[in-house]
């Protein structure tokens, strides 16, 4: 029953809205309930990338630090965004910190189940890379714009 629940919870989230209910329970079997407390660390540079985190509810700021200084947050996520594409891509290793800013909900998935499902069934592989893949877009553009803004020139 626990399993249907989370394949519901799934279907709510953007990146599974296109999912089909057979799919959305093959990765509920993936899936479990968190939750942090504000200030609370998700994850560390350099940690394994074993989950991916769908955000229902809070904020989470993704910070990278730099020897001597304060860390700096590059992003911060909301409800409705993922947390964590390092899942996707061999090492399989964080390249950021994330740290909850308030209280969060989310689903993690287990990273090793999602990659053996799409090993498994390649279309569902393709299924999975084709919707987190526009949101890794928008997410880079984001940083591009910010790394704009903090390090562009002023030509006047």
């Amino acid at each position: 029953m626990e399993i249907h629940g989370l394949g519901e919870t799934l279907a709510a989230h953007p990146v599974f809205k296109h999912f089909d209910k057979e799919t959305l329970d093959l990765l509920a079997g993936c899936a479990r309930n968190e939750h942090f407390r504000a200030g609370q660390a998700i994850y560390s540079e350099g940690d394994a990338a074993d989950k991916v985190f769908l955000i229902r509810e809070g904020d989470i700021a993704v910070e990278i630090s730099a020897p001597q200084h304060e860390p700096i947050i590059v992003e911060t996520l909301r409800a409705g965004d993922i947390l964590g594409w390092s899942w996707m891509v061999p090492p399989y290793k964080h390249m950021s910190d994330a740290r909850a800013l308030n209280d969060v909900r989310a689903i993690s998935l287990d990273a090793t189940c999602m990659r053996n499902k799409a090993e498994q069934t390649p279309a569902l592989g393709y299924q999975m890379f084709k919707h987190f893949v526009p949101h890794m877009a928008v997410r880079f553009r984001a940083l591009r714009m910010q790394l704009l803004d903090v390090y562009g020139t002023n030509k006047g």
